[in-house]
């Protein structure tokens, strides 16, 4: 289920939307990053390009920290 989620990122307040599992592996990420979840979705929305919007930020970096801990299949 996508739900509506809201953070202060820079003294502004901001919404997205995530599906549950992202949300969820999101909080797993700062939590082993030891960091603040408004912490970290604020890095991530200065690092995303101009022409992406928040909510897809945050979903690939949650596939980029999965595919980077994920030892790759041998390819034989």
């Amino acid at each position: 289920m996508i739900r509506k989620h809201s953070a202060t990122l820079h003294g502004h307040r901001t919404s997205f939307s995530l599906e549950d599992a992202f949300w969820q592996e999101l909080k797993t990420i700062g939590a082993k990053r030891a960091m603040p979840l408004a912490q970290l979705i604020a890095e991530i929305d200065d690092q995303r390009t101009p022409d992406s919007n928040l909510s897809s930020a945050l979903r690939v970096y949650v596939l980029e920290w999965l595919k980077s801990i994920t030892p790759a299949p041998d390819a034989r």
